[in-house]
């Protein structure tokens, strides 16, 4: 059945329920969907990173639980881990020594 064919309280059912399950879908936990990157990165983590890192284009990697951000050299780009002042990299987990 089409829903131009539906009647009016059937029609808004199907576009209601519709609506639901495509937000229900594809959380994004602030992070782009196309790129990888966060749309906003947490305060918590822009504060404990070194400011000479690219904050504009940071995920985190399930593979290790580090966050990483792109860098834009004279001659490749590459993901680096983002490290604090110290030069600690930033981890949602204890790193194996």
């Amino acid at each position: 059945m089409s829903v131009g064919k539906l009647s009016g309280f059937r029609r808004l059912s199907f576009l209601g329920g519709a609506l639901v399950l495509t937000a229900c879908a594809a959380p994004n936990n602030g992070i782009d969907p196309k790129t990888g990157f966060y749309t906003k990165l947490p305060k918590s983590i822009a504060e404990l990173a070194d400011p000479s890192q690219d904050l504009s284009a940071v995920t985190l990697k399930p593979e290790d639980g580090c966050y990483w951000y792109r860098y834009d050299g004279p001659v490749e780009t590459t993901m680096l881990p983002l490290r604090t002042r110290n030069g600690n990299p930033i981890c949602t987990r204890a790193q194996k020594g």
